[in-house]
């Protein structure tokens, strides 16, 4: 399959757009490909068909009709982005971050860095990359392939030496309504309305903002296109019943995904109730990773946790440091969810979050049943 995708690229005519990153590689991705739909035909990678298998079928999907096609590739290993970005041969090759994923493989940020940016090794000739300026590891790839990185971040200031060619300011955070900024381009400067909730929305939209300038986008087009985005199951879905706010983002989970999302519960109304299962691949320092998590709820100001999970009796001990936060630990999904489902009512904004294989969808599936 790799090697028909691979041969099947070399026959197409359209752009491709490559997105990895350890977090927000599906939002960014669903962001991209909505500024992008302003002006062509595009094909986007469906769900997190980001892998070995799920890379090539992407490819094959593309047709004549295809302007455009964004692809989002995702790695847990040394060697998988070399794999990947031989496939897909991106035109324009974006990294959002480099965080705290896959450690058991890749040992440190460091190792990430290393393993996310193999995809600089199958750009186009004239690629271009686009970083997130305001990551530390990332920063320091001012240059790639001979061509100066194209930079994005908050605020015009750098922490690093570098120049951010794209950046918001004014930023408000209107909590589930969403966010809104400035954002400042070299073709000049507009105000964004992004209809999802979280800071790091705001990346997303600057993200998508380099890729559309870099593909010719009018900043008007570009507007219309963040303004438009929309959110996919499992990702800060926002779903209301019974009274309640559900905010489904329980696809996956790692340390800073999960600060985000407690912080866009933090800034909703009514009662705030996280529920939070454990995050995966961590390494040797998962416990650690998990207690920055219960210290990030006692220090949010949410009112409820409900955890259950191997490694969440580190979210339950730290939370209780905050004694306004009633903290309900449970050995299993199932006992957990029981309790939960007496204790939601009219009025309760609910974060659903946790790494794929706790199974959460679940527990999502049990608060929004009729």
């Amino acid at each position: 399959m790799k090697k028909i995708a691979a041969f099947y690229r070399t026959q197409l005519s359209c752009k491709v757009v490559g997105i990895t990153g350890s977090v927000g590689k599906t939002s960014t991705k669903e962001m991209i490909a909505s500024v992008l739909e302003q002006r062509y035909k595009v094909l986007k990678t469906e769900g997190n068909f980001n892998n070995e298998i799920g890379l090539p079928l992407t490819i094959f999907k593309i047709r004549a009709k295809h302007e455009v096609t964004v692809l989002e590739m995702g790695i847990s290993d040394f060697g998988e982005m070399h794999r990947l970005a031989a496939m897909a041969r991106p035109d324009i090759g974006v990294i959002t971050n480099i965080g705290l994923c896959h450690l058991e493989n890749l040992g440190t940020r460091d190792g990430i860095l290393q393993a996310k940016t193999e995809m600089f090794d199958h750009l186009q000739v004239d690629g271009t990359v686009i970083l997130n300026g305001d990551d530390d590891k990332l920063s320091t790839k001012q240059e790639v392939n001979g061509k100066p990185v194209i930079f994005y971040g908050v605020g015009a200031d750098s922490a690093f030496d570098i120049k951010k060619d794209i950046y918001a300011t004014d930023i408000e955070n209107h909590g589930l309504e969403g966010m809104r900024a400035k954002i400042h381009t070299p073709q000049g400067d507009f105000d964004a309305q992004i209809p999802i909730p979280g800071e790091h929305n705001v990346y997303n939209a600057l993200a998508g903002t380099a890729v559309g300038l870099q593909l010719g986008l009018s900043i008007r087009e570009i507007a219309q296109g963040i303004a438009s985005v929309q959110t996919i199951a499992g990702r800060t879905n926002l779903l209301h019943v019974k009274g309640m706010t559900v905010i489904d983002d329980c696809y996956n989970a790692n340390p800073v995904s999960m600060k985000a999302s407690i912080d866009v519960l933090a800034h909703t109304s009514g009662r705030r109730i996280a529920v939070l299962g454990d995050m995966g691949e961590l390494g040797a320092e998962e416990k650690e990773l998990h207690r920055s998590i219960g210290k990030a709820v006692a220090a949010s100001g949410i009112d409820a946790l409900f955890c259950v999970g191997t490694l969440a009796e580190e979210y339950a001990s730290e939370a209780k440091a905050n004694p306004e936060c009633e903290v309900h630990y449970k050995k299993t999904r199932e006992e957990m969810t029981e309790e939960l489902l007496a204790y939601v009512k009219e009025g309760d904004t609910v974060l659903v979050k946790a790494s794929h294989f706790m199974e959460f969808p679940k527990v999502v599936e049990a608060l929004t049943k009729e």
